[in-house]
C-alpha cells in the first residue's frame, strides 16, 4: 500500500511517500480502505518533534493521522459490530497510521456512519472533533446553563466543534479568538457572538468575564485566560498548536480566584475505557445531520501531504485540510 511516514523531525518536506506492506486488523480491530484522512494540528506537532523524548508519542519513522472515514476492509476476531464494506470513520488512532491506503483501527473507537447522511469528507473533518468536543465538556468540565464560553482559535480543526456542542449544552454566549482579519468570517459562520483577534486577547473583551474558556493554542494566550475567567470558571486545555512555550502559572495563580485549570486529550481517555464513545456520538450525530456543524473542507490528494502541511503551517488553508485517496 501507498503511505505517508515522517521519516525525521523537521519542516513538511519530511513527509516521504512510501511503499509498506498491507497491514492486517488483530482482535478488536478492523482495517480500512481509507478514502480521507484529516489533516491537523496535531500531526504538526508530531512532525515537528514538539512532543520528542516522550515515550507516549511515537519517534520516527511513523505514518501520521488519527482521524479517517473509509470502508471496512477486514475484521479481526471478537469484532462483531461492523461488516465488510460498511462506511467508517474513526474517532482516534492511537497507534497512527491514517495517511495511507489501508490503516487499522480499534473497533471500539470507530463508529458507522451507516444511516448517517453524511458526506465521508464532511463526517471525517467534523464528527471526530465534536464527539472529542462533547466529551470533554461533559466529562473533564461542564457547561453551565445560561455560561459565556470562549474558545480561542475557534476556526481550527478541533476547536471549531466546540461552539456549536457548546450551545447544545446549554451556552449562551460564544466568543472565539482568531490569529488574522481572514479568518474573522469563518469564525462567524460557526455562530460565534464576538469574535476577536488573539493578539487583542483579553483587551478586547472590554472587561466580560466569562464561564469557560477552550485552549487548543497555548503559548501566550494561557495565562493570560486566568484573567478572563469569573469565579468559578475554567480552563480547558485541548491542545498546544503554539510553537511558543506557556507562561508558566502555579496553583496561587488559581485558588485565590476559585478558577480551574485541567486538561483533556481523548485518545487516552478513550483508551482508558472506548466505549464512553458512543453515547457522545449519539448526542451529536444530530448536530452533523442537519448542518449545525459543518466545516469548510480543503481536499488534496495523499501525495500532496507535504503541500496540506504547508498549508496548514502558513495558515493558507481554506477548511478543514483532508487528504483523499483513489
Amino acid at each position: 500500500m501507498r503511505a505517508i511516514t515522517i521519516s525525521q523531525y523537521g519542516e513538511p518536506d519530511v513527509l516521504t511517500e512510501v511503499e509498506l506492506p498491507d497491514p492486517h486488523p488483530g482482535p478488536g480491530q478492523i482495517s480500512i480502505d481509507v478514502t480521507h484522512a484529516a489533516v491537523g494540528m496535531i500531526d504538526v506537532i508530531f512532525r515537528r518533534g514538539d512532543l520528542a523524548g516522550d515515550d507516549r508519542y511515537p519517534a520516527p519513522p511513523f505514518v501520521p493521522g488519527i482521524e479517517v472515514a473509509g470502508t471496512v476492509r477486514e475484521v479481526g476476531d471478537a469484532v462483531e459490530q461492523f461488516t465488510v464494506g460498511e462506511s467508517v470513520v474513526t474517532l482516534s488512532l492511537v497507534e497512527l497510521g491514517g495517511y495511507a491506503e489501508i490503516t487499522v483501527a480499534d473497533a471500539a473507537r470507530t463508529v458507522s456512519l451507516k444511516g448517517l447522511d453524511v458526506d465521508p469528507a464532511q463526517a471525517v473533518a467534523v464528527l471526530p472533533n465534536a464527539v472529542t468536543a462533547h466529551l470533554a465538556l461533559t466529562q473533564a468540565v461542564t457547561v453551565r446553563d445560561e455560561a459565556t464560553v470562549l474558545v480561542h482559535g475557534v476556526t481550527g480543526g478541533l476547536a471549531s466543534a466546540f461552539p456549536a456542542v457548546a450551545r447544545a449544552l446549554g451556552a449562551r454566549r460564544v466568543i472565539g479568538t482568531v490569529v488574522n482579519e481572514q479568518q474573522m468570517a469563518q469564525a462567524r459562520s460557526l455562530g460565534i457572538d464576538h469574535v476577536l483577534l488573539g493578539s487583542d486577547f483579553p483587551d478586547g473583551l472590554d472587561g466580560e468575564k466569562v464561564d469557560l474558556i477552550v485552549d487548543p493554542v497555548g503559548g501566550e494566550l494561557r495565562k493570560a485566560s486566568l484573567d478572563a475567567l469569573n469565579p468559578e470558571g475554567r480552563l480547558l486545555i485541548v491542545g498546544h498548536a503554539s510553537p511558543n512555550a506557556d507562561e508558566p502559572f502555579t496553583g496561587d495563580d488559581l485558588w485565590g480566584r476559585s478558577i480551574g485549570a485541567v486538561g483533556f486529550v481523548v485518545g487516552t481517555f478513550l483508551q482508558a475505557d472506548p466505549t464512553r464513545a458512543r453515547p457522545a456520538l449519539d448526542a451529536v450525530a444530530s448536530l452533523v445531520t442537519d448542518r449545525t456543524l459543518s466545516v469548510p473542507v480543503q481536499t488534496l490528494p495523499l501525495a500532496d501531504a507535504v503541500a496540506a502541511h504547508q498549508h496548514l503551517q502558513n495558515r493558507t488553508n481554506t477548511g478543514r485540510l483532508i487528504l483523499t485517496n483513489g
